[in-house]
């Protein structure tokens, strides 16, 4: 799906976490949901002709690379050649509805539709089995595009002409064979390996669909900075995707997004009005053709936006080695950091609840493990957790009860020793988000005075920065820090993890839901006309 390996979200596709590798492989891969979704009490199948049933024939599975709204990703080994690739692992029971069905199916016709291309990653092969979806997909561990330029000691305008000549050359590609992207973020595209010439490609095709010349969509999907006005208007074409490439390089020139508000209502207001700012710095010392270009990718009329063939020949990508090598100064440099690191204090955040949780929720725990330990072996099988269940007055069906043993039973012994015991449990406790956000904040709270203070925050943000990078800590409390008392409060905490406004957030359900209702507002206000042709 759209942010499997983002993620949300999430975790980046070759953003390794060695540390806590033990509590990853421990985690129950599939979070167990007991809601309405759309595979309960009946066995769904997603894919037409996958290459197998059991992945685990050919392919070992190892630590998570990445975590989303829908599943998981594995770094997964070929068992005969030891080759290493990536495997999407979807859960069923995530798949709530008709239409999320059918965005997995997309996403793997896309993906074996499109040619082989040297930017675009790689299928391999496709597994379904009972309780989930497995794409494995060629592996890339160079890491996420903005990472790449902020590791680098000299960031250019050259450097930018040439990432967006590759993001350029990818929508290219896609609409010649038919395919709108919809989702184009940095985010979505990694390197391939850590070496100076690796390829960057893009990873994730979860939003792409088919389209025919001429044909109009009105679905609301991507990633609110990168959505382009007539998304908001519910009336595209394949347009919306060189929008969101121009929005790209916007950032890649500048550091920040070209439509920017604390607001759900003030970001889609910006991109209804369109305003590009060329006069923060380092804006005045950019060459003219990139702004030209930038101008022409942000048309806010689709007829006049420029084709993908059309910036390809602009003078500035034609001529991008020699674009100016001049670099564009350690301000963008900074803000490209805090674009990363803001995101990376999120997914701490949310590590750190489920870490905490485990631990908090364990003499709980333990005691249900003795419960239904009455062999007293350390472990448990299906029949005694199905007891230990209805002991616990709960009912869980049988088919629940093989996904439940399936997705905590790690080394795969038929037994669920006492830590996968621990990983289910927490994943089957229902617990509030304010109480999830709480635990989190406590712990960054490390005095407990109430406040996230600036050691602290930089403490947090050790491992994610260089010690040197006060630059970006400090702007990440500006940013948090909404009162200006110098310290984070528990309100502005929770405010920055359930902001709608994240530059990288990319939840399908966030553009369904709350932009839809945003543009409908906008429209009841005057300040955004809806064009309500093929509602």
């Amino acid at each position: 799906m759209g942010n499997c390996c983002a993620t949300p979200h999430g975790a980046v596709q070759g953003e390794t976490k060695k540390k806590n590798k033990k509590n990853k492989e421990r985690e129950n891969p599939f979070a167990i949901d007991y809601g309405n979704g759309a595979v309960q009490g009946s066995k769904l199948t997603v894919l037409s002709n996958p290459t197998g049933q059991e992945i685990e024939l050919r392919y070992e599975l190892g630590r998570e690379l990445g975590r989303g709204e829908f599943g998981v990703t594995y770094l997964c080994t070929d068992k005969e050649t030891r080759d290493e690739y990536a495997c999407k692992s979807i859960s069923k029971k995530k798949l709530r509805t008709a239409i999320d069905i059918e965005d997995v199916r997309r996403e793997v016709e896309i993906m074996r539709h499109l040619p082989k291309h040297p930017n675009i990653v790689t299928l391999k092969d496709t597994y379904e089995d009972d309780n989930a979806v497995h794409l494995v997909m060629e592996l890339c561990e160079g890491g996420e595009l903005f990472d790449r330029i902020v590791a680098r000691g000299h960031y250019t305008e050259r450097a930018a002409a040439g990432v967006t000549k590759t993001i350029v050359e990818v929508v290219q590609m896609c609409h010649k064979h038919g395919v709108m992207h919809r989702d184009l973020k940095p985010e979505n595209f990694l390197f391939a390996n850590k070496k100076e010439t690796a390829a960057l490609k893009a990873i994730d095709f979860g939003l792409s669909v088919f389209f025919k010349p001429g044909e109009r969509f009105n679905e609301i999907v991507g990633s609110p900075y990168y959505m382009a006005p007539e998304v908001l208007k519910r009336n595209y074409g394949p347009e919306v995707d060189i929008w969101s490439t121009g929005v790209i390089l916007y950032i890649l020139l500048c550091g920040v997004p070209p439509f920017w508000a604390e607001t759900e209502q003030g970001v889609a207001q910006a991109i209804i009005r369109s305003v590009v700012d060329f006069k923060r710095d380092p804006w005045p010392k950019v060459s003219d053709n990139a702004k030209d270009l930038v101008k022409k990718m942000l048309d806010p009329d689709p007829k006049r936006r420029l084709t993908a063939q059309e910036v390809l020949d602009h003078p500035w990508i034609q001529n991008a080695k020699k674009a100016p090598n001049v670099s564009l100064g350690e301000t963008v440099k900074a803000r490209l950091k805090q674009f990363t690191v803001m995101n990376k204090l999120k997914k701490r955040a949310l590590r750190v609840i489920a870490e905490h949780l485990s631990v908090e929720e364990a003499a709980g725990i333990k005691e249900g493990f003795k419960l239904m330990d009455t062999a007293n072996r350390g472990k448990i099988n299906k029949d005694e957790l199905r007891a230990g269940l209805q002991k616990l007055g709960h009912q869980v069906i049988d088919d629940d009860l093989t996904i439940l043993m399936e997705a905590g039973d790690v080394d795969k012994d038929g037994y669920l020793d006492y830590g996968e015991f621990v990983a289910i449990s927490v994943h089957l406790r229902k617990m509030g988000n304010d109480e999830h956000l709480h635990k989190a904040f406590q712990y960054f709270d490390e005095d407990q005075s109430g406040y996230i203070e600036i050691e602290e925050l930089r403490k947090a943000l050790s491992d994610e920065t260089e010690t040197d990078s006060e630059e970006v800590v400090n702007a990440i409390m500006h940013d948090v820090d909404t009162d200006k008392d110098g310290k984070i409060s528990y309100e502005e905490f929770a405010a920055m993890m359930k902001a709608g406004t994240d530059w990288r957030k990319a939840s399908r359900q966030y553009s369904r839901e709350r932009f839809t209702s945003l543009s409908l507002k906008l429209m009841k206000d005057g300040s955004l006309q809806l064009n309500n042709e093929k509602q």
